[in-house]
């Protein structure tokens, strides 16, 4: 490898925090999809005390990829080393380290180091990674700041919960109901018209526009990660007024009698700028919670229930 055909890069910013804390948070991989932006799900494919690998998928120029990772982590100190295994094209080698650095007892520097290569040394390529690179960088060190300095205020504006259903019938054919999204208008009465895409198999992009109780249509965008026949995990990109985070998962569970559990799994985080507007002068933090989680589960419920039929007409 010529030295000239690998790019280094560093990103960095100041975070209002202890270091320790802006480490711990780097270092739990299962929160990325609510911390960064890009991410869109995390999993871990194995893991020991000082390293572990990651698959990710993330966007990158508006377009969604997914990769194996292996970290090592180095909290003593306050470092974590990553490095791609099977990049995908154009990127033909990622790796990097994460770096942090005390500067008082409540202030932090986070450094974010990248080098990577393009497949066949492309300039064109290389071009479009740099792009992603500092767009990605910027926007997970803008994020992780933001979600560090106010984890306490957004405590109480961030929460989860989940509705489950029984189906007397495989985990597959309910899988399939809820995988199968663009085949959702002619199935979902709440669903008005999807866009879906699915260039790579189980990397999918789901947009649409959904009716509400009131009759009012709301355009939504996700992407989902889809693990046949037992998971969908999602990241809503496009978001009601009400949220400025909303991630979650479908999961799908057969037991040995053959009847499946069905569960559709939120977590939100309010945006209570938008409260007022939305729900008018006397409404609460409470009421937008009330008001979001049910309309998130009356959907989710319906999804479920035709779900379950379909799945349980194929016994």
């Amino acid at each position: 490898m010529s030295r000239s055909a690998l790019r280094e890069v560093e990103h960095e910013i100041t975070v209002s925090a202890p270091a320790a804390t802006v480490y711990r948070l780097i270092a739990e991989v299962e929160n990325w999809p609510r911390i960064f932006p890009p991410t869109i799900y995390v999993d871990h494919v194995e893991r020991n005390e000082d390293s572990e690998r990651i698959r990710i998928w993330a966007t990158a120029n508006g377009e969604a990829k997914n990769w194996t990772s292996r970290r090592v982590l180095d909290p003593e100190n306050l470092r974590i080393g990553f490095r791609q295994e099977v990049s995908a094209p154009p990127v033909a080698s990622m790796g990097g380290t994460w770096v942090v650095e005390a500067l008082s007892e409540t202030e932090s520097r986070v450094r974010l180091l990248h080098d990577y290569r393009a497949v066949d040394d492309d300039p064109e390529s290389l071009r479009w990674i740099d792009e992603a690179v500092d767009r990605n960088s910027r926007s997970e060190l803008a994020a992780l700041k933001a979600n560090i300095e106010q984890a306490h205020a957004a405590e109480d504006l961030t929460f989860s919960f989940e509705d489950s259903v029984r189906i007397a019938g495989s985990a597959k054919d309910a899988f399939d109901f809820v995988n199968e999204a663009g085949l959702w208008p002619e199935r979902l009465p709440h669903v008005a018209t999807v866009r879906f895409e699915e260039e790579t198999p189980g990397l999918q992009t789901l947009e649409m526009d959904t009716r509400a109780k009131d009759g009012s249509v709301h355009t939504t965008k996700s992407y989902r990660v889809a693990f046949p026949h037992h998971r969908i995990a999602y990241k809503q990109v496009t978001l009601p007024a009400l949220m400025t985070l909303h991630t979650g998962y479908w999961t799908f569970e057969q037991d040995d009698q053959g009847v499946t559990t069905a569960t559709s799994q939120h977590t939100v985080t309010l945006n209570t700028a938008n409260i007022e507007r939305i729900l008018g002068p006397e409404a609460t933090v409470e009421d937008a919670r009330e008001y979001v989680r049910s309309a998130l589960s009356t959907n989710s419920r319906a999804t479920l229930g035709h779900a379950k039929d379909y799945a349980e007409a194929r016994a």
